[in-house]
């Protein structure tokens, strides 16, 4: 996150501060070359140069791959144990990582290395399985995910399901156009004004899309299924919201973080969005700020869409204005 604006929040008090602080102070590149995705500042030079490092490689890719992988924590640790913003294993590391700033050191939690390195080791992939059926750009991902023998045996992307979900995740959001600024009051307006229609409307895990209400997916980290239930989940409802205004955000809250642009406390306007989480690659809910410290949302299963206050969860993160991405569809 930018460290100049993003407003970072651990704990009940630093939350209760920021909604304080809000309630009174309430190009185009069809050839993907250039880094239009909503990254951290800190990171964007970094993921730029490394992002021309072959042709399967772009900077959107890599930053789509990297918000996909780690939500660019730096400390990231994994339960299988990659580590760091590009979620290396050790052993991978040991063989494919590089000094990228020229210190002497190759060290998988500092981006400097760990970026150019992930830039690197896609380009290997994508080498490792040239002339393999199929989209080549399609392919090096999921070979990043299942690894070049998958891809290989398969003729293509393997038909695993999370193999399969990670190469349209990242490839739908490194497409995404940008306009370089972030919603208009108007838009903003919009979004809201769709948002209140909802009102009432039942939460639906992996349930809503740019089209409205829709049944969900199974399962809620406790086991709660949206297969039978037509409605919205937290990111889902703010999806829609802004498709409306002629925006379009991905899918899950992590990834609309990371397509925004954070905002302090003073700045916070109707309409931006309210994260919850403790880092990037934890960020568990969204919430549309209407104002007075007041958030529309879709908060869990066995509820609706409703008005709640914003120090509703005790791990606010961040405010963030969603960078103005046309929908072609509105």
């Amino acid at each position: 996150m930018r460290a100049s604006t993003a407003v970072t929040l651990g704990v009940t008090a630093t939350a209760a501060v920021l909604v304080s602080a809000l309630v009174q102070d309430a190009g185009d590149d069809p050839a993907g070359t250039a880094l239009s995705l909503a990254v951290p500042s800190q990171y964007k030079s970094l993921i730029e140069d490394a992002g021309h490092s072959c042709s399967e490689v772009t900077p959107n890719i890599l930053g789509a791959l990297l918000t996909q992988e780690s939500g660019f924590n730096p400390k990231a640790h994994s339960q299988v144990g990659a580590e760091g913003i590009a979620q290396f294993m050790p052993s991978t590391w040991e063989s494919q990582g590089i000094d990228g700033n020229g210190d002497g050191k190759r060290d998988v939690w500092d981006p400097a290395d760990a970026i150019p390195s992930a830039a690197a080791y896609l380009c290997g992939i994508a080498k490792d399985v040239k002339g393999v059926p199929g989209d080549p750009q399609s392919n090096m991902l999921a070979a990043y995910n299942a690894g070049s023998g998958a891809v290989r045996k398969y003729g293509g992307v393997p038909p695993y399901k999370e193999t399969q979900n990670y190469v349209k995740s990242i490839q739908a959001l490194a497409k995404q156009p940008s306009s370089g600024k972030t919603a208009t009051t108007t838009q903003a307006e919009s979004a809201i004004s769709a948002a209140k229609a909802t009102l009432g409307t039942p939460y639906s895990w992996g349930g809503g899309n740019a089209s409205g209400p829709s049944t969900g997916t199974c399962c809620s980290p406790k086991g709660r299924t949206g297969k039978q239930t037509s409605g919205f989940d937290c990111s889902g409802l703010t999806l829609y919201a802004y498709a409306k205004a002629g925006i379009s955000l991905p899918r899950t809250a992590a990834e609309q973080y990371a397509a925004s642009e954070p905002v302090k406390p003073g700045d916070v306007r109707p309409g931006d969005l309210v994260f919850y989480g403790s880092s990037p690659a934890s960020i568990h809910h969204v919430g549309l700020y209407i104002g007075g410290g007041w958030i529309l949302d879709a908060p869990r299963p066995g509820t609706k869409v409703r008005f709640d206050p914003m120090d509703t969860m005790p791990d606010l993160y961040a405010v963030a204005r969603p960078t103005s991405r046309q929908n072609k569809e509105i």
